[in-house]
């Protein structure tokens, strides 16, 4: 008996989310197959960013391969396809279906799942990874060889991408590493994940909404008919152009609009402990019809005090379903679920490169002056 539970102990301790240096040895083994070298901040504490490849095909419908190849289906549904080496322009209200550099030879253990990066997430880009074969989005099963194909719907702004642009990024992940609410309580006894008096455990740890203002502001509602975003283009576009501020009021409360986006904040600063990684879960029925987070990867170290990240809240992107739905100051709008990683990242989330919102309030994405 003793033997058993030594080696269920062990096996469980192999469990959790590959560090930067584990996919960099991914690369090498030949687990990770990229088309170019990786650019130099490509590959983060906890996650791989995601490449466009050469073409991109605009799609009459969004789909799922099920049986199919992604190309099978790009065949059947094709409306034209762009040249993205020298760069093209996705309209809003239209699907699109990427080439990605990145292809996957996954061992039989190793399965993967992927997320849009902050600064998609933050300009109302949707976007989705898409394997052969594959029923879910965003999940890549374990021992996955094939080629890896990214959904893009620009639902604001039209967006300029190009050969390269990231969008995406992809976590690898061995076993089930995910914190039960016990081991989440336990972890924020010892390591404040979030600095709520008395956060509450249910799933995940409860985020709220802050609507008492930064500086006077609760937030920004996206513009409509603006120009584009130029996804690799940090701060060149005037934030005026593309963002009303929503200034702070007695009420603390906002209604959201349907069909309206909007970039709110958390009220609570939010902590990723070295040795963990965590993820917002997008939408949660049970809190509202609303989707508060597109991009949803918080690495190790994000917020955490040692990396330069005091007091850093979640910034959330948030769309209401169909009707118009009222937010209160301080309601829980998400959960925060927490998971292992194999071993610590040589580099923290703060300290490298790519680390454009440790510390960050109320922040539009990258691209804003």
């Amino acid at each position: 008996m003793q033997d058993t539970s030594a080696r269920e102990t062990s096996a469980k301790s192999r469990h959790g989310i590959l560090a930067a240096q584990g996919i960099e040895a991914l690369t090498r083994s030949g687990a990770i197959l990229p088309d170019t070298p990786y650019a130099a901040d490509q590959i983060q504490p906890a996650s791989l960013d995601l490449r466009l490849g050469a073409k991109v095909y605009r799609v009459r419908t969004s789909f799922l391969p099920g049986t199919r190849t992604v190309a099978a289906c790009i065949e059947a549904f094709v409306l034209h396809a762009m040249d993205l080496t020298e760069g093209a322009v996705l309209e809003t209200g239209c699907v699109y279906i990427a080439e990605l550099q990145e292809h996957l030879a996954l061992p039989a253990d190793l399965a993967a799942s992927a997320n849009p990066k902050s600064s998609t997430g933050r300009i109302d880009v949707f976007t989705r990874v898409i394997t052969d074969r594959g029923a879910a989005f965003d999940q890549v099963e374990a021992g996955y060889h094939g080629p890896l194909y990214a959904e893009i719907s620009p639902r604001t702004f039209p967006v300029k991408v190009r050969t390269g642009s990231r969008l995406s990024q992809i976590r690898f992940r061995r076993g089930e590493p995910r914190l039960s609410d016990a081991d989440l309580a336990g972890l924020h006894a010892v390591s404040p994940l979030v600095d709520a008096p008395a956060p509450t455990f249910q799933g995940g740890i409860g985020v709220s909404i802050d609507l008492s203002g930064f500086s006077g502001l609760v937030g920004y509602r996206a513009r409509r008919h603006t120009g584009l975003v130029d996804v690799d283009a940090p701060g060149a576009h005037r934030t005026a152009d593309f963002w009303e501020p929503l200034g702070a009021d007695a009420s603390r409360a906002l209604i959201l609009d349907p069909g309206q986006f909007y970039i709110l904040a958390s009220k609570e600063a939010v902590q990723v402990p070295p040795d963990y990684a965590a993820e917002m879960v997008p939408f949660d029925p049970l809190v509202g019809e609303f989707r508060v987070h597109y991009a949803g990867f918080f690495d190790p170290g994000f917020g955490f005090a040692a990396a330069g990240g005091s007091g850093a809240r979640a910034v959330l992107e948030v769309r209401s379903r169909d009707v118009p739905f009222l937010l209160e100051d301080g309601q829980i709008v998400g959960r925060l679920v927490y998971e292992r990683m194999i071993e610590r990242p040589a580099t923290l989330y703060g300290t490298g490169a790519g680390s454009n919102y440790q510390a960050q309030g109320l922040k539009l994405s990258k691209h804003f002056a």
